[in-house]
């Protein structure tokens, strides 16, 4: 008789390193390295080494955790185990504004990539950041899933670009871009870049999940997550140096530097090519955000840290309707904000990162709470903690949105449970 448990673990070392680029190489990587290169000049480079190295520490902490329980739901799960409903539902709203913050921003960005290529008015461009992020929710609504071919194509269509503009953009670097210009904001400048492009390594904390699903996890997950810290690494650092040594992160408002670059080469085919990569990219991104975070959030209302209607779903399609409505109802809110205030590329990525930041500070103390680790080993949920509280300073003033939503979250979880109590001794 055929082992059935046997036969559903099929995750190999090979797939795993597959897996994590795929978590980890949405569509930011297609947006943030013109921004920080705007903020910080070529010192931006640095911040994407340190970033690089910092990634590792993420990374072993969250596959750690995941090795003590296959099934674990991830982050939630783990600060829920650790400190118990009030961290945990506090991460669970921190999701929250995670997906409201970052899929407008990110919706944006594709559409900004979309009007260097065709002529588009500031209309134009929040008018399809809000079908995009209608019909992510659509799809998701629907309970449409996306094959493992479609998403490993994009993750090739990604790697692509990035490959293609490393490559054909090396001989028009020039030194003199390299320039280092330190004034006193310099210190400043670096860390902001850093607090930005730490969303292009925010995925780490996925791959985990899936531990269950390892033919060998401890072997293989583990030296997964080494190859592909590399992997990434390399990769970014790279591409930073080819957009601060061909300066193309001046055009395009910074928000689109491969369409720059590109454009240069190809002409106009080279943008429109840009455009469609850079949409299909962030469209994949976000479906699988809507797909993750929908389904945590009906599980944190399970669990009563939102109201119980959130937990609805569809039997047929396995959709968690609900919480896709709010996470879209919470996204339009979002760009609506981001065009009535005329919050720029840079300020919405920070408010991004600022909630990531904070849910990677509540599973990094976990991982110090809940790990047995021996060696030097155990001083990295340490490093991943110190390196998540430092970038946090570095958020600036939009901090405050992921703060507020957090705080709120205790304010609901006391009075739920002071609800129970009541009820139990009535």
């Amino acid at each position: 008789m055929k082992n059935n448990n046997a036969d559903e673990k099929s995750i190999t070392f090979r797939h795993a390193v597959s897996i994590y680029l795929a978590s980890v190489l949405g569509g930011g990587i297609l947006v943030l390295p013109g921004l920080a290169a705007q903020e910080a000049g070529s010192l931006s480079i640095l911040a994407w080494i340190i970033m690089s190295v910092a990634s590792y520490p993420f990374a072993f902490t969250f596959s750690r955790l995941a090795l003590r329980n296959p099934k674990s739901g991830g982050i939630y799960t783990f600060t829920r185990e650790a400190y118990g409903p009030y961290v945990s539902n506090g991460v669970g709203w921190l999701f929250l504004t995670w997906v409201a913050l970052g899929a407008p921003a990110v919706s944006l960005a594709a559409a900004s990539y979309l009007s260097f290529a065709l002529p588009m008015t500031q209309l134009d461009i929040f008018g399809f950041a809000l079908f995009l992020m209608l019909a992510v929710a659509a799809i998701n609504y629907l309970g449409i899933k996306f094959s493992a071919l479609v998403q490993m194509l994009v993750i090739v269509a990604i790697v692509g670009i990035l490959v293609l503009t490393i490559a054909s953009a090396v001989f028009r670097i020039s030194p003199a871009n390299f320039a280092v210009v330190l004034g006193n904001n310099a210190f400043y400048s670096v860390g902001t870049s850093m607090a930005l492009i730490i969303w292009a390594y925010f995925g780490y904390e996925n791959v985990p999940n899936l531990a269950g699903e390892f033919i060998d996890p401890r072997r293989d997950l583990r030296r997964s997550v080494t190859f592909s810290v590399v992997i990434i690494g390399v990769l970014y650092v790279a591409l930073s140096i080819v957009i601060v040594g061909t300066k193309a992160y001046i055009a395009g408002g910074s928000i689109a530097p491969f369409s720059v670059i590109l454009s240069n080469l190809f002409g106009r085919f080279g943008a429109i090519a840009a455009a469609v990569i850079a949409v299909v990219a962030i469209f994949s991104t976000m479906n699988a955000y809507y797909a993750g975070v929908s389904k945590l959030i009906q599980t944190v209302a399970e669990n009563s840290g939102i109201p119980k209607l959130f937990s609805r779903g569809n039997h047929r399609t396995g959709s968690a309707y609900m919480s896709i409505l709010l996470l879209f109802s919470l996204g339009v809110i979002g760009l609506l904000l981001y065009g009535i205030l005329h919050i720029s590329y840079t300020t919405a990525f920070l408010a991004v990162s600022g909630a990531g930041v904070l849910t990677y500070i509540a599973g990094s103390a976990s991982g110090i709470k809940l790990l047995s680790i021996s060696g030097w080993g155990k001083l990295l949920p340490w490093i991943s903690l110190i390196v998540s509280i430092i970038i946090l300073f570095f958020i600036g003033y939009v901090i405050v949105v992921s703060i507020v939503a957090f705080c709120l979250s205790l304010l609901y979880t006391r009075h739920i449970l002071s609800k129970k109590r009541i009820s139990a001794l009535a």
